[in-house]
Order: structure tokens, then sequence, then C-alpha cells
């Protein structure tokens, strides 16, 4: 077994950390099979569904492009079925994303933006929502809600360039081509801007210009211009 480690330097001298990757996260439900049914039918990967003599079940799904996954069963959690409210799908296009749901035949709310702090999280409500997506497309300020069977909520949510510090910046990934198409056509749209800046003239090293912005968007650096 590989045991991943950083090492940092503070004034006391070297620290070294363990990488420490979420895995999954326990949703409690009523009726194992019909949520598995609910989340497999939404196009998420069955990773296990694991039944014991003693009574004991576990089921986990991930969800397409996703690190990390969702765990439910029998005997797996004390929680009341529903009591896990405002989970986060991060997505690229937030209308193509809440579409895609809405043809599995899963009710979700339309796009919207909050304009009162924490408006996102209250379950059926309007209040404090603005429909449609956030000024100017703003990363991290649109979404669409729903929920599971039992009431346990999601949200999705638009990020399509992260602040700062929010992601390894060694590391550049994208979940699925639609999310590398995403990233690709933000960086034309900005190419092009940068073009029309410096005259019109064709610029030979876009490869390397479009590289640079991907990189940066992901990473929260200062986007090239």
């Amino acid at each position: 077994m590989t045991t991943n480690t950083v090492t940092t330097s503070t004034t006391a001298g070297a620290v070294t950390v363990t990488d420490l990757k979420f895995e999954a996260a326990v949703i409690p439900v009523t009726d194992v099979d019909r949520s598995k049914a609910f989340y497999a039918g939404l196009g998420w990967r069955l990773d296990a569904d694991f039944a014991f003599d003693n009574g004991f079940r576990v089921v986990q799904l991930t969800p397409p492009g996703s690190p990390a996954s969702v765990q439910f069963g029998t005997g797996i959690t004390t929680a009341e079925p529903g009591s896990a409210q405002g989970m986060y799908l991060v997505v690229s296009d937030i209308q193509a994303a809440r579409d895609e749901i809405a043809a599995h035949g899963v009710e979700i709310r339309e796009v919207f933006h909050p304009v009162e702090p924490g408006a996102q999280f209250v379950p059926g409500s309007d209040s404090g929502r603005v429909a449609g997506r956030a000024h100017e497309g703003a990363s991290y300020g649109s979404f669409a809600t729903f929920a599971d069977p039992d009431g346990n909520t999601w949200l999705l949510q638009e990020v399509t360039t992260r602040l700062p510090g929010r992601i390894d910046t060694h590391t550049t990934s994208f979940a699925s081509a639609h999310d590398l198409e995403q990233a690709l056509v933000r960086a034309a749209t900005a190419h092009g801007e940068h073009e029309a800046r410096n005259g019109g003239k064709y610029d030979e090293q876009w490869p390397t210009w479009y590289a640079a912005y991907m990189v940066a968007e992901q990473s929260g650096d200062e986007l090239p211009q």
C-alpha cells in the first residue's frame, strides 16, 4: 500500500501531512431498493451492493465525473431519512446539468441565483432567489435543487473559475468530455478578446495561451490577458 504525503515547512520545521482523500458520504434513506433505483436512474455508477446475513447492507453509487461517492443501506446510519440537506454537485454548465436531470424524470427546480445569503439552502422556497444564472455567469453563483425520494436535498452549483487555493495547483483535470469542451469554449472566447486587444493579429502561440488560461481558471490564479 502506498501512502501519499506532502511536506510543508513551518517556523518549527518540516511537517508531513498525509493525504486524506474524501471517499464517500452516507445518506439516510427509508427504502434501499427505491433509493438505489433513483440514483442509478440518474446515471450514477453502481459500485457496490453488499448484503450480509445479519441484515446489514451497504450500497454505493458515484455521480458521473465525481471522485467521491454516496452510500446508504440498512444498519449503516441512525440519522433520520431525508435529513441530509444541501449536498453539492459541482457542474460547469448549470443549465445543461439541470436539463439532464429533468430528462431522467426527476423534479428539479429551475436555475436560480441567490440574492440573500443562504437562500440556496432553503428547500421549496423562492425567498431570496432570482430566476436565471448569476450576473455575467459568475462562478459559484448559479444553482438548481432537487431531492431524492426521502427528501435528501442536492444543490447543483456552477463553478467555472476556482477561488485561489481551492485545488492542487499541480493537477489539472476534467471530469468529462463536456467539461473539457466548456473549458475550451471559455478559453477560446477569452483568447479572441486577447487577439482583439492586440490588433486582431493571429496568435501562433494560441495552444500555449489556451493551456495557461485553462490551468489558471482551475487553480484560481490570475487569468492571462
